[in-house]
């Protein structure tokens, strides 16, 4: 029997709840709760577009031009993004894991990260998602193999739905109502989405949804900080016309979170998922230095989120 092309394919269900885990990439490919999307699937044999459901490490987002400084070394990484001319979204994103744990409500999926240009560290890397009445937690854990210090960040790339569209945007996003309780946003380049600075939300009303507000024609491809959280929890949430949607939460281990509103221009896909990608560092972090971690030889860190259905 041929391997579909996004790998093999380890089904979780309890609680309401349907999780389809692809060994490529430790991705996310489909999430439903009553039979209702919760994020945007895609097919086992196809190959993943856009990064959807992807696990990011050893960092999240862009090092910008691929080139960073570590230890008095500098470094150059392939360029992953060849039109914008940065290296995007980790090393483990075309990755096939091998399974650790396979239950019917906990997946637990390991992979490695040897040696490599621009990246010489050895990191293992551990991906769980686990089911329990109040949704679906992935954990990442990293461990440092190496005998040097080596850099890290993580995130997920899923891309939430709100609920059913109407028809009556450009998109299904822009009738979906957010709420993140973010008080600075990364500006970015036009041109390039490099970093350019932190800024008071104050400065940037059309990308505040510290209150519950419809998304409408919006455009947003930046990272949000100063997250507030209640007990240590930030949660964004997403919903539809019927109330309905998707809440994605995470603790301090994520100071940062990527929202990108999925405009692609194609219209099969413009427009209808939102990525909310909770991150322990900002882009391009490797060269910042911003909340970015460091393991020592033998250290790990972790890091995780959960998804809820509303």
């Amino acid at each position: 029997m041929t391997t579909p092309r996004s790998g093999r394919q380890l089904t979780l269900s309890a609680h309401g709840y349907e999780a389809v885990v692809a060994s490529v990439g430790a991705s996310l490919r489909m999430l439903q709760h009553d039979g209702r999307d919760l994020v945007v699937p895609f097919d086992a044999d196809e190959v993943r577009p856009a990064y959807r459901g992807a696990t990011l490490a050893p960092w999240p987002n862009r090092i910008v031009d691929g080139r960073y400084r570590f230890g008095d070394v500098d470094y150059q990484l392939p360029l992953t993004e060849p039109e914008r001319g940065h290296a995007l979204h980790g090393l483990l994103v075309w990755t096939e894991f091998s399974d650790r744990i396979i239950e019917e409500e906990r997946v637990l999926l390991s992979a490695t990260i040897e040696p490599q240009t621009g990246y010489p560290f050895r990191v293992e890397v551990e991906v769980e998602y686990r089911l329990a009445e109040d949704g679906l937690t992935q954990t990442v854990i990293a461990r440092n193999l190496g005998a040097d210090a080596a850099p890290w960040g993580t995130g997920p790339h899923p891309y939430l739905v709100g609920g059913p569209s109407t028809g009556s945007g450009t998109g299904p996003v822009d009738e979906w109502t957010l709420t993140l309780s973010a008080a600075e946003v990364l500006t970015v380049t036009s041109d390039r989405l490099s970093p350019v600075a932190v800024e008071p939300m104050e400065q940037h009303p059309e990308w505040d949804f510290r209150e519950p507000r419809v998304i409408g024609d919006v455009f947003i491809d930046n990272a949000f900080t100063e997250l507030a959280s209640v007990e240590g929890v930030v949660e964004a949430r997403l919903t539809g016309v019927d109330g309905h949607g998707v809440a994605l939460s995470w603790d301090e281990r994520c100071p940062w979170v990527q929202v990108h509103t999925a405009d692609t221009g194609d219209a099969a896909t413009h427009r209808i998922g939102l990525a909310v990608e909770p991150m322990t560092c900002p882009p391009d972090a490797f060269n910042s230095g911003v909340d970015l971690l460091v393991l020592e030889p033998g250290a790990d860190a972790s890091a995780s989120w959960r998804f809820t259905a509303i």
